[in-house]
Formats: C-alpha cells, structure tokens, sequence
C-alpha cells in the first residue's frame, strides 16, 4: 500500500435505501426493519435506512416513517435518511431523524428526470433544509450522482463535479458523496477528480459512491485508497442501481469491499460474517440472486 492509503475506513451502507428503492418486488416493512437491524449487528457505523421521498415517486419506500420509528438504533451508528425538500424534512424530523442527506447530480438532464428539478433548483431547494437541520443539530451529507459519466450522451467534465462539491460545501453539509451511478468511471478519472475536488474540500469529508456496472467498482475503490480517501459507501449483496439510469446496475457490494480492505488489513469495525447474514436474509425477499460475488461463494454448496 501506499503512504497515503488510509488505516482504516468507513463503510456506508446504502442499501436499505439506495438497494431496495429499485427492486420490483414489494419488500415488507418488518423485513426491512431485520434487514437494517441485522447490518448494525453487523458493524456498519453508518446505515442509510430510507428516504422521504413520495410514495408516488418510489412505493418501495413508502414505509419511511414506520421503518425508522422501529429499527433499532446502537449507540455511535449513525442512520441517515434521504429528504428531497422541507416536506421530506419535517416527515423525517418527526420520525426520529438524527442525520439526513440532499440530493443532486452533475448531470441537468439527469436530475431534472430524477427530481424534476435543474443543478441550480435542486441546490435552492437545499437551502431552508439544510439551514433548518443545522439548527437543529442534524448531521448532513450530500450526494453528487453521475459524476464520471451520464446516460443521456452528456460528457461530464471534472470541473463541473467540483463546481457542484463547492456549492454543496457552502451550505455547509457535514460530508460530501461523489457518485459513479451508471459504473463507467476507471481508476485514472478517480485519480483525477479526488485531486482537483480536495484543492478545496478536506479529503476527511468526501466519500467514493461506485457502482458496479462494468465491473469497476473495487478498482476504483483502490484507486481512491491510493488517494487517501477513508469513506466508501456500498450496499449488501450488491443491491441497487438506480431507477432514472438507464444501465446502472447494483451498487458495489458490501461483503466484496470488505472482503478486500479486509484482506488489506485495513480496519472497518465491519463483520464480514454479520453482512453476509444481513444481505442473506434480504435476498431471501428478492425475485433475483443477489450480485455480490463474496456472498454467492459464500454461500454455495
């Protein structure tokens, strides 16, 4: 390993809400509720549990409230929610939220078929949400989606992901995830936008969003290790994709990264053994095998 690849990292899990928003199969809100419980036993610091988007908009997770009123919540585990605007905001304060999530893209094409919103509308819709969570004392994050590469025959340019990060950091979020959300970015693209994003953002505060589309994920992984990135998001079982992106495929597996910074000896605090009981009693809902390559060896034969 390199000088600057990081000791230890940590995991974002995002699949009880990335994963689960694009599975056709209607996924029961106790099962949801074991599933999220099963990946704190497993040690995962961070647990994206839902979002409060419309019901219309993604039935999948029309359960938002009930779901987060009952997980079980341990000490130290942070549980962000997905809000699109005050609406989305004040429904999560109301059912427990400690720590929430915006969204946006690098793409305008994609984000007005997302959120029906530009780059510039979606960023003032942010503004009284997240001036209301800092207030109260609510941790913040926000997601940048389509930042190597888009469906809609855009060429995304660098520039433009670190113009978006910028303005994302002058509402003042707590982290910044920058995601690969159709799996076309390779390692050098990785290189090249951690080093033009932290001239002005703490590399502390960014986190690598891959998805595993072409096969890419884990390479890019490495490569934002090299970068001195510690904070990756990934989802068990490998669910997800993403239901406007046409292509994009699960999200990087959570076994299969901790399966490597494991076998790295990089530290996560994560049970490999823990994920692998989460992401099987989830798959045990789906109409799919799941994509996660650790969890299909091991639990064949």
């Amino acid at each position: 390993m390199l000088a600057s690849t990081p000791r230890r990292v940590t995991v974002v899990e995002v699949g009880p809400r990335d994963g689960l928003q694009n599975e056709r199969v209607e996924i029961a809100t106790d099962v949801k509720v074991r599933f999220i419980d099963a990946l704190t036993s497993a040690g995962l610091p961070v647990i994206e549990a839902t979002s409060f988007v419309s019901a219309k908009s993604i039935p999948q997770l029309a359960d938002a409230d009930a779901v987060l009123r009952t997980v079980r919540r341990a000490p130290g585990v942070r549980y962000p929610v997905l809000v699109p605007n005050e609406r989305g905001l004040e429904r999560a304060l109301a059912a427990g939220a400690t720590a929430i999530a915006v969204f946006t893209a690098a793409s305008d094409e994609f984000n007005r078929r997302n959120i029906n919103a530009s780059i510039d509308e979606s960023i003032d819709r942010f503004v009284p949400v997240l001036k209301r969570a800092k207030a109260d004392g609510i941790w913040t994050r926000g997601y940048i989606s389509m930042c190597f590469g888009s469906p809609f025959d855009e060429q995304i340019a660098p520039e433009r992901v670190v113009e978006v990060a910028r303005r994302l950091d002058a509402l003042g979020v707590d982290e910044i995830s920058v995601g690969d959300t159709i799996g076309v970015a390779t390692p050098n693209q990785v290189v090249e936008l951690t080093a033009l994003l932290t001239k002005d953002i703490d590399i502390g505060r960014v986190a690598m969003h891959f998805h595993d589309t072409r096969g890419t994920a884990l390479a890019n992984v490495l490569a934002g290790l090299e970068c001195g990135i510690s904070i990756f998001d990934s989802s068990a079982a490998g669910l997800g994709g993403c239901p406007y992106a046409p292509g994009a495929s699960g999200n990087l597996a959570t076994e299969d990264l901790i399966y490597m910074l494991d076998g790295m000896g990089i530290q996560t605090g994560v049970s490999l053994d823990g994920v692998v009981t989460a992401s099987t009693l989830i798959a045990q809902a789906l109409d799919h095998p799941p994509t996660s390559k650790y969890l299909q060896a091991a639990t064949s034969g």
